[in-house]
């Protein structure tokens, strides 16, 4: 029985790629929105761009990314996998922030 509780199959850690991504992506993001922001500046247009397009389309993949996770190691480790989750959703409130805070 202790054995299945140290098993390291059974415990998520930011060594697998479905925890990683999760918080990768935001990084990513927010790496992009800065790189487009020192290049371009900040332009106000009203067809929304690429740009948007493409924090558009991270956000559904943040959003599936961050589910896959949940699902596929909650029932396993709850609590490991409660502070991955954690990270994952700080780490996608920053590129939401900036995009946020620069639209006011």
């Amino acid at each position: 029985m202790s054995r299945a509780l140290h098993d390291p199959d059974m415990t998520p850690s930011l060594k697998t790629p479905s925890a990683w991504l999760p918080i990768a992506m935001p990084l990513a993001m927010l790496a992009f929105i800065l790189i487009y922001i020192s290049t371009y500046g900040i332009v106000r247009q009203e067809d929304e761009g690429t740009p948007a397009h493409i924090f558009q389309i991270w956000m559904v993949v943040e959003v599936l990314a961050v589910a896959f996770f949940a699902v596929t190691w909650f029932p396993r480790n709850p609590k490991q996998t409660f502070i991955i989750l954690a990270l994952q959703i700080a780490a996608s409130l920053l590129p939401i922030a900036l995009v946020f805070f620069l639209e006011s």
